[in-house]
């Protein structure tokens, strides 16, 4: 009788542990197939600022870049992991606010969409200071790149109209690789421009996408 209800017990809770399985990966495929809403206008609008802040204060106390990559390097990156703590944690609050009981799955979709992008933008930041420092004026271009192809993996449950962001990054990327380098390397515009007007533009479709849902609800 003892063994029989030890097998009993082992039975039911592996039913029961398949079915918690098979309850979490039906709530992570409705997140994926679910428009992700965790994303404020109003965030990404403040990081547009912040990177043009950030292209001021360069041109004002590191006019020559290029004799200290290592402070130009710190100044951007400095920047991008404000940026990030501040749409990091609107997106937390948001998505529980908006998505409820999707909220975690929402969010570690949209992080995991998005972190390839990140992570190749700083192994190539770390390659090209480390073992090709005469290289780094690349790094403006490149970072403009693997953010736009962030961009691109994450439309896939954002508003369509992002696509044109991920354009956006990608072309102001190429075109910083092919002009920004010998006397223009490191020129603050090369960062301020793509990044303020780039934030400034998911703000904006954002913002259309809100209305046009809001319109819709309304309908």
């Amino acid at each position: 009788m003892y063994f029989a209800a030890q097998r009993e017990t082992a039975t039911r809770m592996s039913n029961l542990d398949k079915a918690l399985a098979e309850i979490s990966a039906m709530r992570a495929q409705m997140a994926r197939a679910s428009e992700f809403r965790g994303y404020g206008p109003l965030t990404f609008g403040v990081t547009g600022g912040l990177a043009a802040l950030a292209a001021v204060a360069q041109r004002i106390w590191l006019p020559h870049p290029g004799s200290h990559p290592g402070l130009y390097l710190l100044l951007w990156i400095g920047v991008a992991g404000l940026c990030a703590g501040i749409i990091g944690f609107e997106m937390v609050n948001r998505s529980r606010r908006i998505h409820s009981d999707l909220a975690e799955e929402m969010i570690w979709a949209a992080v995991e969409q998005f972190t390839p992008a990140a992570v190749a933008g700083a192994a190539v930041t770390a390659i090209l200071f480390l073992f090709a420092p005469e290289a780094v004026w690349m790094a403006p271009g490149l970072w403009q790149i693997t953010f736009g192809l962030g961009v691109f993996a994450s439309v896939r449950f954002l508003p369509r109209s992002l696509m044109l962001v991920g354009g956006w990054y990608l072309a102001c990327g190429l075109a910083c690789l092919a002009v920004a380098r010998a006397a223009h390397a490191f020129t603050p515009w090369a960062m301020g421009v793509p990044f303020g007007v780039g934030q400034w533009l998911i703000a904006t479709l954002l913002q259309r996408n809100g209305r046009v849902m809001h319109g819709e609800a309304a309908d």
